[in-house]
């Protein structure tokens, strides 16, 4: 009855329009309320401690980073990188959107600002060299997905947050599987372009490449930066996020100085009030995580899945499943602090690495940015690239066919994620 209480009221408050940060305080009150053990004081306390956490400020960081590098020239450069090494070749803009997704998901960790710069910067491009408009802006916002998952990663430091797992072994957890998902979506891309009649760049010369590298090496050296000093050591995911958001800043404006003074105040803003959100998310997420923990919630729950139990396979795929339909409905942010707290004992109870698990479920989170009917990137996408949602939900399913078929393989082969995070982490 309890997890029914639990289910009904957030799922109500939902459907009447309540915001999700305020529905996961309904959600909390009402739980409170069935248990007999209401304390405005209690909610009161959590929401605070919700928020009060050193992991959290990677946040902020992050957030402001992800604007520095659309506003600061950051992406463009990447952008003409790519252009250089794989534009030439047959469906060649398409790997380049791809490259540039999974470069641009080691800058900002933000699927929906990697995929708002790539959509206006490279769905005119592809449509104009003769690819189908919704295929191109399918391609961008599958590949902007990447973001959560290769390091620097919200979601990485959200769910370690809520789950009690090491986010730097999550970041480097997630590197290899980012880079799957990318190889997916260009195996998928080389299928549905193969007999498209694009004019496609020229090749680039020696030279101009040579150029776009020198051009963009300032940027392409954030992501070197982040691996290195996560490898051995030199700062915490949350130190590397401020050595992300002020090296990004340094670069922007002094270097390629695209981002002037005058508007570093805009810049700041716009990231405080996207962080908002997300902190008051967090903040209201950790009273409905301590009531499912009074309230035992988790261990009818562990009753529930207690068929699969017994292999962690099949556990791991009635869990993704589940996942699955809730990114449907959910943006990843309250997917990531509603299911962590009651998943988790289930997976520790199973034996699962926590890792692994984590970087599953963040990997599933990310695919639901781009399902229907919610699909947040979808509707980013949609906006930059003057789409309706109709097309671009025709134009992103084989891509997002892909995607789930790497998330399948990663559920039957653990290895592929466990072996190269052992050998990441030394």
């Amino acid at each position: 009855m309890t997890v029914a209480v639990f289910t009904l009221s957030l799922l109500g408050a939902m459907a009447i329009g309540m915001p999700i940060a305020f529905a996961l305080i309904v959600c909390g009150i009402a739980l409170m309320s069935y248990i007999d053990i209401f304390d405005s004081q209690i909610i009161a306390q959590n929401v605070i401690n919700g928020a009060d956490s050193f992991p959290l400020m990677a946040v902020p960081f992050f957030m402001l980073a992800g604007e520095v590098m659309n506003q600061g020239g950051l992406a463009k450069r990447i952008v003409n990188v790519a252009l250089a090494l794989c534009g030439h070749i047959r469906g060649g803009l398409g790997y380049v959107a791809i490259l540039t997704s999974c470069i641009l998901a080691s800058l900002s960790g933000s699927a929906v600002a990697d995929a708002a710069a790539l959509g206006a910067l490279l769905v005119p491009m592809m449509v104009a060299a003769g690819h189908d408009k919704a295929r191109s802006a399918g391609l961008v916002a599958a590949g902007g997905i990447i973001a959560p998952i290769i390091p620097p990663s919200i979601g990485f430091v959200l769910f370690g947050v809520a789950g009690g797992v090491s986010i730097t072994k999550l970041f480097l957890a997630g590197i290899a599987p980012g880079l799957m998902l990318g190889l997916g979506l260009c195996a998928a891309w080389w299928w549905v372009a193969r007999d498209d009649q694009a004019v496609q760049p020229a090749r680039s010369s020696m030279a101009e490449l040579l150029k776009a590298i020198r051009d963009g090496f300032w940027a392409l050296m954030l992501p070197l930066i982040i691996i290195f000093g996560l490898r051995f050591g030199i700062f915490t995911p949350t130190e590397a996020a401020v050595v992300v958001a002020v090296y990004s800043l340094v670069i922007a404006v002094f270097v390629y100085r695209e981002l002037k003074p005058r508007q570093l105040l805009a810049v700041f803003v716009s990231s405080a009030q996207t962080t908002a959100v997300v902190m008051f998310l967090v903040a209201a997420a950790l009273v409905s995580s301590w009531l499912i923990t009074v309230s035992d919630i988790s261990s009818q729950i562990v009753d529930m899945v207690a068929p699969f139990t017994g292999n962690q396979t099949l556990l791991m795929i009635a869990l993704m499943l589940l996942v699955v339909v809730v990114g449907t409905a959910l943006d990843m942010t309250p997917t990531i602090l509603i299911l962590t707290p009651i998943l988790m004992p289930i997976v520790k109870q199973a034996q699962i690495d926590p890792v692994y698990f984590g970087v599953l479920f963040i990997i599933n989170g990310a695919i639901g940015l781009i399902t229907p009917p919610v699909g947040v990137v979808l509707n980013v996408v949609c906006g930059v690239s003057q789409i309706s949602m109709e097309d671009i939900i025709r134009g992103v399913w084989p891509f997002l066919v892909a995607e789930l078929t790497v998330l399948f393989l990663l559920v039957m082969f653990p290895v592929l994620v466990t072996g190269p995070a052992r050998w990441l982490a030394g």
